[in-house]
């Protein structure tokens, strides 16, 4: 994968300039209701960004953070948009999880028109209306769905063949291609759970608290901080029920001591070999932040440029989320757009701190 070119400093909140919200205006962009209002000043209404009205010329439009805004600016709310309603968007969202049920209940993916008509609406606005309040399509909410019965039903004690028809396959072939990119390894590799897999682990103390580092014979799988060993052992077990996790001998030692340095003083790449496992998706993610410099960040938004789904951003949070490889797998680099910190699985303040050794912060 070709490396990120990313800037220093994250990009601006989308809609924080005049120039970004005429442009939400131009495209009528529902993602951006909330965002802002616009007034309109030669017929003196305030509108939704996605108001459906002839659009307006520039220079009469003025932008406002809030509807009081522009009530103050003397301006009404516009009667096709209904911008001081708040029942529309009650209404929409409504719908729009009538939608998700429909979804999540039916053994294959209604047809976008089967949809719409559940949710009232034609099958282009419905598509809008659905990806601007869940940030993926019907499409893409059907596969997550179908890829949490997957794995639900592999964690538990249904075979795989049986997991095939619950979540919906009827091919086994059509099954074993799809959960295979799904999990990012073969089902029954997957439900197995490292069975017949001996892991490694040391826990230690270093300035950012307990670190677990845990390794098959492939490379570290694990890299986890704490305040105390007793949970981090168990999430470490419950990640890898099937498997003997072992104490490190003095070899592991010296991985761990390795570790603990670049947490200490982190360098360019993590310097050890790794054992990366997730999905097929998470796994472009985590690639992804690999390819963040050292004394960068760079946004949500950035990262799911940077796989080729610039509309994934709430899937790219959920992969950082899901990361098992403090460190190594940098994604205390990935900030919101508007440069706050946001989450981190394993604190914000440990987030602060790895930034700040990096000079990023």
């Amino acid at each position: 994968m070709t490396a990120l070119v990313l800037a220093a400093r994250p990009a601006a909140a989308p809609y924080d300039t005049d120039a970004d919200r005429w442009t939400a205006v131009q495209m009528r962009d529902r993602q951006a209701d909330g965002h802002f209002w616009y007034g309109v000043l030669t017929t003196g209404v305030y509108c939704r960004p996605h108001c459906p009205s002839r659009p307006a010329r520039r220079e009469n439009v003025r932008f406002f953070s809030s509807r009081d805004d522009a009530r103050a600016a003397h301006l009404r709310a516009c009667k096709r948009c209904r911008p001081d309603d708040d029942r529309m968007e009650a209404a929409q969202a409504e719908a729009v999880r009538r939608a998700c049920r429909l979804i999540e209940d039916a053994e294959e993916l209604p047809t976008l028109e089967v949809l719409a008509a559940v949710a009232g609406l034609s099958p282009f606005h419905f598509h809008r209306q659905f990806k601007a309040l869940t940030g993926v399509t019907p499409r893409q909410y059907a596969v997550a769905h179908r890829a949490r019965r997957v794995r639900d039903g592999l964690a538990g004690a249904g075979t795989v063949t049986s997991v095939l028809y619950d979540s919906g396959f009827n091919a086994s072939s059509r099954f074993y291609e799809t959960a295979t990119a799904m999990l990012g390894m073969p089902p029954l590799t997957y439900r197995k759970g490292g069975a017949g897999e001996t892991i490694r682990v040391a826990i230690a103390s270093c300035s950012l608290g307990q670190l677990l580092v845990a390794a098959t014979d492939k490379g570290i799988c694990a890299i986890q901080f704490g305040d105390a060993a007793d949970p981090l052992r168990a999430d470490l077990a419950k990640r890898f029920p099937r498997a003997t996790i072992t104490a490190g001998d003095a070899d592991f030692e010296a991985l761990v001591t390795t570790t603990i340095a670049h947490a200490e003083q982190p360098g360019d790449r993590f310097p050890l070999p790794l054992d990366i496992r997730g999905t097929a998706f998470q796994q472009r993610v985590w690639l992804a932040l690999q390819a963040i410099p050292r004394g960068k960040t760079a946004s949500y938004r950035e990262i799911a440029a940077a796989i080729g789904q610039a509309d994934a951003v709430r899937a790219v949070a959920g992969a950082c989320a899901a990361n098992p490889l403090a460190m190594a797998v940098p994604c205390h680099r990935v900030v919101r757009a508007d440069g706050d910190l946001s989450g981190y699985r394993w604190g914000q303040a440990r987030k602060a701190a790895l930034l700040k050794r990096e000079g990023a912060r």
